[in-house]
């Protein structure tokens, strides 16, 4: 094979935020016409060290060469020139503009530009690669894969040789993946160097040549993706052996805990935010939830729990007790109370059911003033709880007397996921348990999960990587702009389906 040289070196890198260090003397190359991921667990410093070359952060220490020359980049302006683009997880598009106009706006033009010529180069530039763009195409009509393609587009047209993408399949079906990767296959083909920031270790083995692991700001090394395996990888990461075996027993004595029949919610603007929903979750048992982001999973699971109005249809309850209950028609404290619970990790993890300033005990101590106890009688239970949930799922924190705002993101979702779990619910939603989690950290949760199938709870998961909704869960519930488009015994269905499942339109028999 012959030697590529480097399209760029950075070498003893180091950024330091406070007296944090993001980045120490970290050592990367990308060579010309290679795809590079980058892999490391939550914090490990990945996308600081891409935010350094693509314009966004200035490092305090250290070289960047580009093709063997050293230089300085102090604003994306100088990344641009230098042919560095960086795609981000959220795009930054105007809605109302076509993707031409989108691909063009705040580049340099003298005078009136002429489109018809615009949107031919587009139309070059996206056959070269094996694009589907159409450029005349508003944002506002495009899927979310499109308008990954029009992010991606802007960088090529701005003569980027260097493209850096963080999470890029995050939000895409597994066949929106599979096209993207064809794509950034042909653009390796073509000369262009890539670097990937991601967590899905399979498609680092499926797509990249060579892989780099970041631990704790550290680089540990660059190895061929020829030589790795899932478990060398996360070895690297987290540096040490890791068990990679979700464990799914079957359901014991499955009993129906909560029935969905009809269910349509309305938003503010009169659309349909759930269509005529109707299912069923049982005791003992894992309901994953699948879609493309915004397809109703929230919705869904808010109207369960009393925080979405129900304009039709009904939800009923049916407690191991014998009792049945119209959840429909109560309010959330009272849905909560009969021990229906919800867990929902958004991306701003603090101010959705924690308090920032508040430490980790009067965290827990909040569902003791909602179920009307007297806090003040009693904070010996919270106090153990928040121990419990500390130990249990190695909350990093340097005490229980510790504000809850000043955790890492990945350490303030556990003691969110951690506090409902602790609540003996009978039912149990939870909502993106692991985003943004490291691979350790995720497999923690997935047990606590398994655990309470075990015990009889009926869980109602909400999960972003298909991988782990197959490996995890019982059944798949399958949304599609607020419809059910089709539910599978997990057991028996392939990824392929449910990414078929979830870009249907019409709900389909069941």
């Amino acid at each position: 094979m012959e030697q590529l040289e480097n399209a760029i070196e950075l070498k003893n890198v180091t950024k330091r935020f406070g007296k944090v260090i993001a980045n120490d003397s970290v050592y990367l190359t990308v060579k010309k016409g290679e795809i590079l991921s980058i892999l490391g667990e939550n914090g490990s410093g990945k996308t600081t060290l891409m935010n350094m070359l693509s314009g966004i952060y200035f490092p305090d220490e250290g070289h960047i060469l580009v093709e063997g020359k050293e230089v300085t980049i102090q604003s994306p302006k100088d990344a641009f020139d230098l042919g560095i683009g960086m795609i981000h997880q959220h795009f930054k598009l105007v809605d109302v503009l076509t993707a031409a106009e989108n691909i063009i706006l705040g580049l340099p033009g003298k005078g009136a530009l002429n489109m018809a010529q615009v949107e031919k180069d587009i139309k070059e530039l996206t056959e070269k690669y094996g694009f589907d763009l159409n450029p005349a195409q508003k944002i506002y009509d495009m899927s979310v894969s499109q308008k990954q393609t029009v992010e991606i587009v802007k960088v090529l047209y701005r003569g980027a040789n260097l493209l850096i993408l963080d999470e890029p399949t995050a939000v895409l079906t597994p066949q929106e993946a599979d096209k993207l990767f064809a794509v950034l296959r042909n653009m390796k083909n073509a000369g262009k160097s890539i670097i990937i920031i991601t967590h899905k270790l399979q498609e680092v083995l499926a797509l990249s040549d060579r892989v780099t692991v970041l631990r704790k700001g550290k680089y540990i090394g660059t190895v061929e993706t020829s030589e790795a395996t899932v478990e060398s990888l996360t070895e690297m990461m987290v540096g040490g052996k890791v068990s990679l075996d979700i464990h799914r027993a079957d359901p014991v004595d499955p009993e129906c805990r909560l029935k969905i029949e009809d269910a349509t919610c309305v938003n503010h603007e009169g659309l349909k935010i759930l269509n005529h929903v109707s299912f069923e979750a049982n005791s003992g048992e894992i309901l994953g939830i699948a879609g493309i982001a915004g397809s109703g999973q929230k919705e869904l699971l808010e109207a369960i729990a009393g925080l979405q109005h129900i304009r039709s249809g009904k939800i009923s309850y049916y407690p191991q007790d014998g009792s049945t209950h119209t959840l429909s028609d109560m309010k959330a404290s009272q849905i909560r109370n009969l021990g229906v619970h919800m867990s929902f990790v958004p991306e701003d993890r603090l101010g959705m059911g924690l308090v920032g300033k508040m430490d980790l005990t009067d965290n827990m101590m909040l569902r003791s003033y909602q179920e009307g106890s007297n806090p003040f009688l009693d904070r010996e239970t919270p106090k153990n709880l928040a121990k419990e949930i500390v130990e249990k799922l190695d909350v990093v924190t340097p005490s229980i007397s510790t504000p809850v705002g000043r955790l890492s993101g990945g350490n303030v979702q556990k003691v969110l996921v951690g506090r409902e779990i602790a609540s003996d619910p009978e039912v149990l939603m939870v909502a993106y348990p692991v985003r943004g989690l490291d691979i350790n950290s995720s497999y923690t949760i997935y047990n606590l999960l398994n655990e309470q199938k075990e015990k009889g709870v009926a869980l109602i998961c909400v999960i972003e990587d298909l991988d782990v909704i197959l490996e995890l869960c019982d059944r798949i519930l399958v949304m599609n702009n607020g419809h059910i488009t089709g539910i599978r015994d997990a057991r028996k269905t392939t990824k392929e389906e449910i990414g078929m499942l979830m870009t249907k339109n019409t709900e389909e028999e069941k």
